[in-house]
């Protein structure tokens, strides 16, 4: 197709127009900028004291060329408080063509001595006009989208493409901490960064290098000290949490759009990272070399990694999939994968000083991991929680610091009491106490696996129907009022790990418990006649043998139904067992529910005859010489809450102050 000459002629004009229009509002802006940059620097000054309360005082101003500025002796004071910001000399370039579109990107800064102080004292801080709002919005004309774009952009366009940056002090210091970063030299040439902090004081030195492209939304910075780690001792001080690593490296690979998605891909690297914390583990945890290959999506009202992200650990690589979303209602959803991967390696990534137990630990085969979460806030009832670790020719070779097996044979253990060991006790036939499974009351036996673990006898050691009503009781509580806890759980707590309350500990007992049943390590048998042997059931009272004697002067085979639906009652409380009997040794009214409840699931299950009374209720009667050592009145607060003292960070959702299985609840709701 031939384009008409006139056309030709009209398109050349429109070019020309546009190129005189833009050369016109240059020159405009040229001969005018310094009023128009007065004008704006105003605005900008009575603005900042009418929305934050900021006096800003700028002794000098310079327009060194079409679009750099130069400022001496520049003040930052917020009303009432410390003085924020002071800075000597400050020169910034500006590109003048995204001005015309409303953006601000720098092309240049430099900075010779200045000094930024935040300070928070009795409560109040110069820097808290930060966090004031201008206006509320729900959550549903949220757009996180736009939001993180904006953000990001505000960001990027910050860092220009020259910078120098000469002894610039930023100090805080609240009423316990300070912490206080001095840049020697920070510089960007031809994209290359580089920095050096103090942090302080001169013997602790840190390096950022790398490159910056914030044009095309591109970073590559790695972060390290000279001759030692990095450690961060303003969140030891704040939080208690010690954090130190050789390396941090940071890439933002790419910003895009699909859609009205945002996408931000990058990768974040770690090596020899160390954290500490009373509540993850009691030693240090040490990951030599970790990694995450991300790709986060922001949705208009929700933040995803989706599952194209690979976290790497040593040699492990895992599949995550994590969406947080915010309205209509807050949705968590967490998804996680490993393929079928070697399972020494498996174990060569736990994180060093996490697991002790397992500490050397050999085996051979495969092992392969699937999570999947999810929680409506707003229908709790409807969690979704399925944990499975998946096994190929696997087998242990060779044990670590704890031999997994030592519950088959006689063994010594020490129970604790708030962190204390009370007295080693012997359990195994050797001990005159000690009640093979056989001998044991079936009453007592049936109860205990009524209440506690119904489906005992038919799990590997977990019921996620158990854990998942465990979660949505706690989350719609918004407390820990219900666990998921085992009877193997509930062993391996007590037998091969310490009574520290850590993250890595509940982490160490659930793979134990896996450890001992898919390996089929011990009998079902040999874990409840050990559990049974060995569990507290009074004040300094462990084991079956040593509580029916304790109460009632009895050899455990002699039990009557109501003594071991009694036992039973006080698993998740033992030192309140006392507490429950009458001056005459009789059993007060306040447990006659729980007999009922119990005695009736048992007669269903054709475990005991029916019973139109309280199963056994009346038959039970404290004997006579402990009977001057009642209380006079219940200790109600420790009937209610010693069930309570449980881990309180975590685990929780795992242990039980309410019955373990969703069995014992159906059987509830028919009654």
């Amino acid at each position: 197709m031939k384009i008409q000459k006139k056309y030709i002629k009209i398109g050349k004009i429109i070019l020309v127009s546009l190129l005189v229009l833009i050369l016109t509002l240059i020159s405009i802006i040229y001969t005018q900028r310094e009023k128009l940059f007065n004008i704006a620097l105003e605005k900008a000054i009575i603005k900042a004291k009418t929305d934050y309360g900021l006096t800003i005082k700028i002794k000098n101003v310079q327009l060194t060329g079409l679009g750099s500025f130069g400022f001496d002796d520049i003040s930052v004071v917020p009303d009432q408080r410390d003085s924020l910001v002071k800075i000597e000399h400050l020169k910034l370039g500006i590109r003048l063509l995204p001005l015309l579109v409303g953006d601000l990107k720098l092309s240049e800064i430099k900075l010779e001595n200045g000094k930024v102080n935040l300070i928070r004292k009795d409560g109040i801080a110069n820097y808290d006009f930060i966090f004031r709002k201008k206006g509320t919005s729900t959550p549903s004309e949220i757009n996180l989208s736009r939001t993180v774009n904006k953000l990001l952009n505000q960001v990027l366009y910050k860092i220009p493409d020259e910078m120098d940056i000469r002894n610039l002090v930023i100090k805080f210091k609240d009423e316990k901490h300070s912490i206080n970063f001095f840049t020697t030299s920070a510089t960007i040439v031809n994209n290359e960064v580089k920095s050096t902090l103090q942090v302080n004081g001169p013997q602790t030195i840190w390096h950022i290098k790398g490159l910056a492209y914030p044009q095309k939304k591109q970073l590559d910075l790695t972060l390290f000290a000279d001759g030692k780690k990095v450690e961060i001792p303003f969140i030891q001080q704040k939080f208690g949490i010690k954090l130190a690593f050789d390396t941090l490296c940071t890439q933002l690979k790419e910003v895009t759009r699909d859609g009205e998605d945002l996408i931000v891909t990058g990768r974040w690297a770690v090596k020899n990272f160390l954290i500490n914390h009373p509540k993850i583990a009691s030693n240090d945890v040490f990951i030599s070399d970790g990694a995450i290959d991300a790709n986060l999506r922001f949705e208009k009202q929700s933040i995803a990694l989706d599952s194209a992200s690979i976290i790497h650990i040593k040699n492990v690589a895992l599949h995550p999939f994590i969406r947080y979303t915010i309205a209509p209602n807050k949705i968590y959803e967490v998804k996680l994968s490993t393929p079928l991967t070697d399972a020494q390696q498996v174990f060569k990534a736990f994180p060093q000083g996490i697991f002790e137990s397992l500490d050397g630990i050999q085996v051979a085969g495969s092992l392969a991991y699937n999570l999947h979460f999810y929680l409506n806030s707003k229908e709790p009832d409807r969690v979704k929680f399925v944990s499975t670790l998946s096994k190929r020719y696997f087998k242990i070779l060779k044990w670590g610091k704890t031999n997994l097996q030592k519950i088959n044979h006689a063994f010594m253990y020490t129970p604790y009491e708030r962190g204390k060991p009370m007295r080693t006790i012997l359990i195994g036939p050797e001990n005159p106490l000690y009640t093979p499974i056989d001998t044991i009351s079936p009453y007592l036996k049936n109860a205990l696996l009524t209440a506690e673990d119904p489906s005992f006898f038919s799990h590997t050691g977990f019921v996620e129907e158990a854990i998942r009503k465990s979660i949505a009781t706690n989350f719609e509580k918004q407390s820990f009022k219900r666990g998921g806890s085992t009877i193997s759980m509930q062993l391996v707590k007590n037998v091969y790990l310490s009574r520290q309350k850590t993250l890595a500990r509940k982490i160490e007992e659930m793979l134990i418990v896996w450890l001992i049943e898919n390996g089929r390590l011990s009998t079902k048998k040999q874990l409840f006649e050990v559990y049974l042997n060995l569990i507290e059931w009074g004040p300094n009272v462990y084991g079956v043998g040593e509580a029916a004697r304790f109460y009632f002067g009895k050899k455990p085979q002699n039990l009557n139904l109501g003594e071991g639906l009694f036992l039973t009652s006080i698993v998740p409380r033992p030192k309140s067992g006392l507490h429950f009997f009458e001056p005459d040794g009789h059993i007060r009214t306040s447990l006659r529910g729980y007999f009922k409840l119990i005695g009736g699931i048992m007669a269903r299950r054709g475990m005991i005859p029916s019973d139109t009374t309280t199963y056994g209720f009346y038959q039970v009667r404290l004997k006579e010489s402990l009977r001057k050592q009642l209380p006079t009145q219940p200790d109600t607060t420790l009937l209610n809450n010693e069930a309570e003292e449980k881990e309180d960070i975590f685990e929780p959702l795992f242990n039980k102050t309410e019955q373990d299985t969703t069995s014992l609840k159906k059987e509830e709701r028919q009654k």
